[in-house]
């Protein structure tokens, strides 16, 4: 059994983390405004799986391939980060979203509009990126910083009460 990671695996970890973590801070923010009870049921069972699939993943980081710990600037990453990283969770979703949806068509003018729809979404991802990339506040090419954000994000959604 391998002692580390593969780089591959690893950033796939880091993207369900990352997505995870910004689902769990909306449905921790949102059950103040959830008045049907049943609605309620499913936002506190949503808060309940999404921490535990944030804990079960998190125990994984350990063994990611990285250099040593590096400190990071707090100040990058706080609202306007996370503002940017829900467009770019968005984003990404859009366009696996559309590419799915693709594959599932049959009519040809449906495909083509899709089609468009998937080539603008893959740009918006660019751009969201690209802000994020430009602002310091995604670490695409240091894997020691994305993994050591991701902790640090996921631990304060973790902690984060519901209902703040």
């Amino acid at each position: 059994m391998p002692k580390t990671l593969a780089w591959h695996e690893t950033l796939e970890i880091h993207e369900l983390v990352a997505s995870q973590t910004i689902c769990l801070i909306q449905c921790k923010s949102s059950l103040k405004n959830v008045t049907d009870d049943r609605l309620r049921e499913l936002y506190t069972f949503s808060v309940q799986a999404l921490e535990k699939n944030i804990r079960d993943l998190l125990q994984f980081y350990p063994q990611a391939p990285r250099e040593e710990e590096m400190l990071e600037d707090e100040e990058r990453q706080t609202g306007t980060g996370f503002q940017a990283g829900e467009l770019l969770s968005a984003s990404k979703s859009a366009v696996r979203n559309y590419a799915i949806a693709i594959t599932e068509t049959a009519t040809p003018a449906l495909r083509n509009v899709l089609i468009r729809h998937l080539n603008s979404a893959i740009d918006w991802h660019a751009r969201v990126f690209n802000y994020m990339h430009e602002h310091g506040m995604y670490q695409a090419y240091n894997l020691s910083q994305l993994l050591n954000n991701d902790v640090r994000n996921a631990n304060r959604a973790l902690q984060m009460r519901e209902e703040e």
